[in-house]
């Protein structure tokens, strides 16, 4: 199975690591592409591009203008599932997976990226903010959908089938998973729904739902699962499989 997740706006390039394996990424020329663009703009253009703060744009301004292409880990180059601090990544606990389980992961788990298209685990990364749905026009198109086009789609069907892979299990956001053009997978796709209870009755609530897709991609690199039907087994934090709200493509599970 490949389990795609979503990144992260908050970042963390300052704890200690343990791992020292490493990654490059695939789409780099791409990245590059990109940000020539961004380097374009000044503070005040990413403010109004982004929506970000004042000091928030100063800092992302200097993070555009002195990225490189990542060659090896550094204080400001690290790898991507230990760099992302958010919610997903709070259930994901990356730090305190062992090395065969990082193994799997770096076979099993990709991160969509605005930046970077598709990152795997170990692949190194410079701090940025670019998010999937921002309408930046580039030399392709409006927005970075039309930029990626069917790259992200390509590298998923590669690496699926590298591994003989039997689905995709989406648990990335609407926004990233958008990237993805799902019509051209070579593999049945397959989006989990977390509901947690509140007010007498079972419904998604974003921060419990994100730091869910983290605990299941945990889930699954722990317990190397393989095949969709185990899915169901899925009962960290709480959460539990609901047959009756759940369909062929979306398993349900909630928490009460």
């Amino acid at each position: 199975m490949i389990a795609l997740i979503a990144p992260a706006k908050r970042l963390d390039y300052d704890s200690d690591l343990s791992v020292e394996d490493f990654s490059i990424a695939e789409h780099l020329k791409e990245s590059k592409k990109l940000i020539k663009e961004l380097q374009k703009k000044s503070p005040e253009d990413l403010s109004s591009l982004m929506g970000l703060s004042e000091n928030l744009s100063i800092l992302n301004f200097e993070r555009n203008m002195n990225w490189q292409v990542p060659k090896k880990p550094s204080n400001e180059v690290r790898q991507a599932i230990f760099a992302f601090k958010g919610d997903v990544y709070v259930g994901l606990d990356s730090e305190t997976l062992s090395k065969s389980d990082i193994k799997y992961a770096q076979k099993n788990l990709a991160i969509l990226s605005g930046l970077y298209g598709l990152l795997k685990p170990l692949d190194l990364m410079y701090p940025y903010r670019l998010e999937m749905g921002t309408k930046m026009k580039n030399e392709k198109g409006k927005n970075l959908y039309e930029f990626w086009g069917n790259k992200i789609t390509e590298s998923i069907n590669a690496l699926a089938k590298e591994n003989n892979s039997k689905g995709i299990i989406n648990l990335a956001s609407v926004e990233y998973f958008s990237s993805v053009k799902s019509e051209n997978l070579d593999l049945p796709i397959y989006s989990p729904v977390f509901k947690d209870y509140k007010n007498g009755k079972h419904k998604i609530i974003s921060f419990y739902a994100k730091k869910a897709r983290g605990l299941m991609a945990r889930w699954i690199i722990e317990n190397n699962i393989k095949d969709f039907e185990k899915l169901s087994r899925f009962d960290m934090d709480g959460y539990y499989f609901s047959k009756s709200e759940s369909t062929v493509t979306e398993p349900v599970f909630l928490r009460d």
